[in-house]
């Protein structure tokens, strides 16, 4: 951790980081357009630039506890409390590091957009679609824990329980940038519900996040598009809609198929499906431009391919391990429940490269 400790000190000082909040709720104050997305914008890089500050100050006030504790553990009188104390700020310190790596942590391509999510089952049957609908309740319960807001583009559910697939939007700038490590396979270890000997079954589920484009961003051709219209469905298979308002749009080079059927009518839903093409097609194209830079550094360490598993959720252990970084949490029901915000600080931190 001293090591740590220096790295930041030599890029950080009281004064720079002073300056830079200084500079930030300046110009926060000059802005008048409060519903304007450089608000939104303006509003989340003075918050980091205070939290850094108070991350940075109590670095500096710890590590000054630290070095008092230390001409304390030796007395007769004082050190039991002092080697007690010591524990306490060696936990406190590493909490302040963790929070200034992540403050600080390099940008990549588009973390300013807002973030597409997509969820699929993998193997396992009805118990991996289950998994599947059990992911999208975790991350639709953080955004609500965080105040950010979700827009379901569609949601098809399996007639045996759980979901064929789930699309939704995080309508906040920034999200991509916060989510982008999510990507990948998810494993889960858990003895479903229909299993009557109590045997424990592996089941995975895809989780995909982009950044989010406009069509107009992107250029599509229209011949290069079928656009097919059906009526939506929800839980148990039954239509939830008497008239042909969701969107089925393939994409014919690539074969790529989006479908939309939140919306309340086939003209929002076409809208809505023609972005989440979009971000795909400008997803394939920055992948092809980071390979041949060779720049890639992607979703995971050494390996951006989505395929990849990412993370396993055992519950008979009531662990969850993320296998990138090499770290387990113990606390699984309440992560299930959409308290996810240290596993994303953490993969965000490790897996960014600073």
């Amino acid at each position: 951790m001293n090591e740590d400790i220096e790295k930041i000190k030599e890029k950080l000082s009281l004064e720079s980081v002073q300056a830079a909040f200084e500079k930030n709720s300046t110009e926060l104050s000059a802005i008048t357009d409060f519903n304007s997305e450089a608000y939104v914008m303006k509003i989340k890089e003075f918050n980091e630039s205070q939290e850094l500050l108070e991350s940075f100050k109590l670095l500096l006030k710890l590590e000054n506890e630290l070095k008092s504790n230390e001409e304390m553990v030796n007395d007769a009188e004082m050190g039991e409390f002092a080697k007690e104390e010591k524990t306490r700020i060696l936990e406190d310190l590493e909490k302040a590091v963790s929070d200034i790596k992540r403050l600080t942590q390099k940008p990549l391509l588009h973390d300013e957009r807002k973030a597409i999510i997509e969820i699929r089952p993998g193997v396992g049957g009805a118990e991996a679609s289950l998994f599947a609908e059990d992911l999208f309740k975790m991350y639709t319960k953080y955004c609500s824990i965080k105040g950010l807001q979700v827009d379901i583009f569609g949601i098809d559910y399996n007639q045996d329980g759980g979901i064929k697939e789930a699309n939704f939007l995080i309508d906040e700038p920034g999200s991509f940038g916060l989510l982008r490590f999510e990507s990948g396979i998810h494993r889960v270890q858990r003895v479903p519900k229909t299993e009557a000997l109590g045997r424990i079954h592996t089941s995975t589920a895809s989780v995909a996040v982009l950044p989010k484009f406009e069509a107009k961003d992107i250029k599509i051709n229209p011949s290069d598009i079928r656009i097919d219209v059906y009526r939506s469905s929800g839980p148990g298979g039954q239509s939830v809609n008497t008239t042909d308002s969701a969107v089925r749009i393939t994409h014919l080079p690539t074969k790529i198929i989006v479908t939309c059927q939140n919306g309340r009518s086939q003209i929002e839903n076409k809208a809505t499906a023609m972005s989440i093409l979009a971000s795909k097609l400008q997803e394939i194209e920055d992948k092809q431009y980071e390979q041949a830079e060779n720049k890639i550094r992607g979703e995971a360490i050494g390996d951006a391919d989505r395929s990849s598993k990412i993370r396993t959720y055992n519950f008979p252990q009531g662990r969850i391990t993320d296998h990138r970084i090499g770290k387990s949490w113990f606390n699984i029901e309440p992560i299930m429940n959409g308290e996810i915000e240290d596993i994303i600080n953490s993969t965000n931190t490790e897996l960014r490269g600073n």
